[in-house]
C-alpha cells in the first residue's frame, strides 16, 4: 500500500492504523492460538481508531489453489476458530475503511469499493506458525 501524493491527515491515519492492526493480528500467530485471536486482535484496534473491517475479504492459506483454505477473517473472536500450529502458512491482509465495512465488487470482478464510497487502506503479509511463534514471510 502506498500513496500518490501528498494523503489527507485521515488518508494518513486509515494507512498508519490499517498497518498497524496487520501487525497486532501477526503478533497473534503462535502455535496453540486460535484464528479468532488474530481477528479479535485487529478488529478491537481498528474499531477503537474509529474504523470499521471489511468482512467480506479474509486472509487466507497458501498452496497450489487461489486462496486456499483456512480463512483468516480480520475480525472475530479470541479463543474461537482453527488452532494455528507449527507449518500452516497464511496471509493477513486487513481492509479498513473510514465508513461502513461492506463492500461491492465492480463488474471487473476484482476491483472492490466500499458501499458508501469511502476511503479504504489494505496491508498484507503471509506468515508462518512455528514452533516458536511466527515468522513473516514477506518481510523486506
Amino acid at each position: 500500500m502506498f500513496c500518490i501524493g501528498k494523503p489527507s491527515p485521515l488518508a494518513q491515519t486509515l494507512l498508519e492504523v490499517t498497518q498497524k492492526a496487520m501487525l497486532l493480528g501477526i503478533a497473534e500467530v503462535k502455535p496453540g492460538a486460535r484464528i479468532g485471536d488474530i481477528g479479535a486482535a485487529i478488529q478491537t484496534y481498528a474499531e477503537a481508531c474509529g474504523f470499521s473491517v471489511v468482512r467480506d475479504l479474509v486472509g487466507h492459506g497458501v498452496g497450489r489453489q487461489f486462496h486456499p483454505e483456512p480463512q483468516i477473517p480480520h475480525y472475530g473472536t479470541r479463543g474461537k476458530g482453527l488452532k494455528l500450529r507449527p507449518g500452516m502458512v497464511f496471509t493477513i491482509e486487513p481492509m479498513l475503511t473510514a465508513g461502513s465495512h461492506q463492500v461491492n465488487t465492480l463488474g471487473d470482478r476484482w476491483t472492490i469499493v466500499t458501499q458508501d464510497l469511502h476511503i479504504s487502506a489494505q496491508f498484507e503479509h503471509t506468515v508462518a506458525v512455528t514452533e516458536t511463534g511466527v515468522e513473516i514471510l514477506t518481510q523486506m
